[in-house]
């Protein structure tokens, strides 16, 4: 199992931008694809972004498109969203994921990663 630790939240006045950074403990990580998710009370995990694990492909949740942006660094076993325009519906707890080796899912579902971080809080105030 791996271990992701998530960092770079905070609280940014909207049309802030932030960058949030996952580092991941395994040496493997270069051979799976990452996702980022955030979740507020109340409601299910949205899906943000993710990125094939040659960064050759990346994917956008809909409520994100053209704000935000994945990547990654596998020689720093990092991945990172780079979040601009922020905006108070923007305010969540985010988190980062590992795929699910020989996922059957989407990397749009959470049903496609095994591993998952503790989560770092956004909060954009208006």
């Amino acid at each position: 199992q791996v271990q992701l630790i998530e960092s770079g939240g905070g609280l940014v006045q909207a049309g802030g931008s932030l960058r949030l950074s996952c580092a991941a403990s395994a040496r493997t990580f270069s051979n799976y694809a990452m996702g980022w998710f955030r979740r507020t009370p109340g409601k299910e995990r949205e899906f943000l972004a993710a990125i094939t694990r040659d960064s050759d492909n990346t994917y956008y949740g809909d409520s994100v498109k053209g704000r935000f942006i994945i990547s990654r660094d596998n020689g720093k076993s990092t991945v990172y969203l780079q979040m601009n325009n922020l905006q108070p519906e923007d305010t969540a707890n985010y988190y980062c994921a590992r795929e699910k080796y020989g996922r059957t899912f989407s990397l749009l579902s959470p049903s496609a990663y095994t591993d998952w971080g503790q989560g770092t809080q956004v909060t954009v105030s208006s």
